[in-house]
């Protein structure tokens, strides 16, 4: 029996997708747990046209996340930190710190700070690559300048 899943099943599929299982487990398990529906050509109809609309979605943040990667690609962050006589800063810059940077910098707000990558904790001042995840599989590298104040 076809069936679309309308929720994650372990070791099954995620949801939406279209699956062709044993008729028991389908009737006895999937559709009275409302995990899935089965799949009649009208539902498969609509389930085409709905993965059609999600594939022009992603293709279109994808082709944005390029197009903000190439704007990004190479620039400074710079953050200003309090540093104690011997040019240690007190405590660490962090990826938050770089986020709200990265958002009165260059104006960019749609960013967490899990998206920022550190190579390393950066404790002192001078200059520190970071990378930035825009979309699965793009990023763009660029570069923090640490001043004292």
């Amino acid at each position: 029996m076809k069936v679309i899943l309308k929720a994650d099943v372990n070791k099954l599929g995620k949801s939406g997708a279209l699956l062709d299982v044993s008729d028991g487990y389908a009737r006895n398990f999937l559709l009275p747990k409302n995990l899935a529906i089965e799949a009649t050509p009208g539902k498969i109809s609509e389930w085409k046209n709905e993965q059609a609309r999600l594939k022009a979605k992603d293709a279109k943040l994808h082709a944005e996340a390029l197009e903000l990667q190439k704007k990004l690609q190479g620039k400074s962050v710079n953050i200003t930190g309090k540093a104690g006589d011997n040019g240690k800063l007190f405590g660490s810059i962090t990826a938050a710190q770089i986020t709200e940077a990265l958002e009165a910098q260059h104006g960019l707000k749609d960013f967490d700070k899990r998206d920022v990558k550190l190579d390393e904790v950066i404790k002192q001042s001078g200059n520190f690559k970071f990378s930035i995840k825009l979309y699965p599989g793009v990023q763009a590298d660029m570069t923090l300048v640490v001043t004292v104040a």
